[in-house]
Formats: structure tokens, sequence, C-alpha cells
């Protein structure tokens, strides 16, 4: 019995490393997709104000409203989730 759970030991012990979290992938992707929502909120703001101000394309306008809408939903949906895998783990029994 001693063997098998020495093999089962030194088995998770090598499989370990691979199923650890990549940290810098995770901190990047997480950087990244932060970075792309201030650049469609800040690109979205500034082609309103052009359109405001200067007349520019109610088109180019609609678009960036629509762009803006999407990144916020996509914001809350991941809000959403994060929420609900917390509430989840305060469930489980210890």
């Amino acid at each position: 019995m001693e063997v098998n759970s020495t093999l089962v030991a030194r088995n998770y012990a090598a499989s370990k490393n691979v199923t650890a979290p990549d940290h810098a992938t995770s901190e990047n992707a997480l950087m990244g997709a932060a970075q792309d929502f201030m650049t469609t909120l800040q690109n979205s703001e500034a082609t309103a104000m052009s359109a405001m101000t200067s007349g520019a394309d109610p088109h180019a306008l609609v678009q960036a409203l629509a762009q803006t809408e999407l990144a916020v939903q996509t914001a809350v949906t991941v809000r959403d989730k994060v929420v609900e895998a917390y509430q989840e783990i305060l469930r489980m029994p210890v």
C-alpha cells in the first residue's frame, strides 16, 4: 500500500508543475483586457466629443456607442461571473 501511495505522490509532484497557473500569462491577459476596455472607452469618448462639437460623422458616433455598450456589457458579465464564483466558494463546506 505504501508503494502505491509513494507512486501517487510522485506522479502528483510531477504533474503539479504542468498544472500550475502561469501568473505572468494570466496577469498579462488581464492587463491587456483592461487596456483594451480603456482604449475602447477613450476612443468612443473622443468620437462622441468630436461629433457633438464639430459635427463629425454620425455613423462613427453610433458605431463608437455600440462598441462602448458591448465593452461595458462584457465587463459586467465578467464581474457577475467573478461574484458568482466567489459566492459559490463561500457556500462550500469547510
